[in-house]
């Protein structure tokens, strides 16, 4: 199997603009929709900053758009907070922009347009109902909870326009989380044991669950503060034959192996520091009995083998808006022990694609 590395394929996200005080607007005092001015946004998704050239993000809320790049779920908001550009006082906070009329849309107080000043906007999705910003009026803070998983975040890169000129403005999203998905195969060498391994359940051990994104409005970047929250992600069980070899290698999905990422399970997690001992793939799986040398093995139950994650990252750092793709070989031949016939656990291989473009 190949050593290469893997292809940080949802983007990071970068830049944005918020702060606190508002000197200009007080939402708690907002007018009427009537006296309110419409903003559309036409919105794309990157990665590395390029255009998706086909969507395959079909996981957490996002939807396959076919050959198109890919789009957010319509049915879910987007948060926008804008901000003085000189003074950096908050001029939107927080405000809800949703899909209609084919474009996501907003209404804003029109009292903004009366305001001599250029705007630093940032968006993010989904929009949370709180969101906080910081003491210098330079960040904002987006939280992500264990309860909200299923979903991995998006933040759009800073725009900067006069008010007066919010009628169409362009936010280009970027990934802030981690994509993580797995692919197996069997790489036993030895034919007379070659396809005799059956997946029946794997599961991420330790994944990052629940933090906070800080969006820097001046130097263009955000990270995250993780929170402690740690979960357990099933990504597969059921009853499914390993391919044999690299050729047969195949996605892992909750109940299948499958020939297409978009066909299989993938989740979001906090990006991580890897540590000794923490975080851990385990895999349960049977053997089928056979015959080797004249001698019959008898199959195995629910064998288990738990591969550690600390030393295959860089620096063993999940960086935020990549995804990974970690594959997996099983060797049968080193499973047996052809002395004493007990089952050990060595030697799985753990590779990562560096550029993994069917997602």
């Amino acid at each position: 199997m190949r050593n290469i590395f893997l292809h940080p394929v949802l983007l990071i996200a970068a830049a944005a603009s918020a702060l606190s005080c508002a000197e200009y607007y007080d939402p708690q005092d907002a007018p009427s929709l009537s006296q309110k001015k419409e903003v559309a946004f036409p919105v794309t998704v990157t990665r590395d900053g390029q255009q998706i050239p086909q969507a395959a993000i079909t996981k957490g809320g996002m939807v396959d758009e076919g050959d198109k790049i890919a789009t957010m779920d319509k049915s879910l908001p987007v948060g926008l907070v804008g901000v003085d550009f000189k003074t950096g006082a908050i001029l939107l906070d927080n405000q809800m922009v949703s899909y209609h009329d084919g474009m996501y849309r907003g209404h804003f107080d029109s009292g903004l347009w009366d305001i001599p000043t250029t705007v630093s906007l940032s968006a993010y999705y989904p929009r949370v109902n709180h969101l906080s910003y910081g003491e210098d009026n330079k960040t904002y803070s987006i939280p992500f909870g264990e309860t909200e998983t299923d979903a991995g975040p998006l933040v759009s890169k800073t725009v900067q326009c006069a008010v007066d000129q919010l009628n169409l403005v362009p936010l280009e999203f970027q990934h802030i989380t981690n994509d993580i998905g797995f692919k197996i195969c069997d790489v036993t060498s030895d034919p007379a044991l070659q396809g005799l391994v059956h997946l029946k359940k794997l599961t991420a051990n330790c994944v990052a669950s629940a933090g906070v994104f800080v969006n820097d409005m001046e130097f263009g970047y955000g990270f995250w503060h993780r929170r402690g929250y740690y979960r357990d992600e099933v990504v597969f069980e059921g009853d499914a034959r390993v391919g044999v070899g690299m050729d047969n290698e195949k996605f892992v999905g909750r109940d299948a192996l499958v020939a297409r990422m978009a066909d299989s399970y993938r989740f979001y997690a906090i990006p991580d520091e890897l540590e000794m001992g923490k975080q851990y793939v385990e895999v349960v799986f049977d053997i089928d009995d056979f015959i080797h040398n004249n001698f019959h093995y008898d199959a195995l139950k629910d064998q288990k083998v738990k591969y550690m994650l600390y030393g295959v990252l860089p620096d063993n750092k999940m960086a935020y808006g990549k995804q990974y793709t970690f594959h997996l070989g099983l060797d049968v031949g080193k499973i047996y022990n052809q002395i004493t016939f007990a089952p050990s656990v060595s030697d799985w291989e753990t590779k990562i694609y560096e550029n993994n473009d069917e997602f």
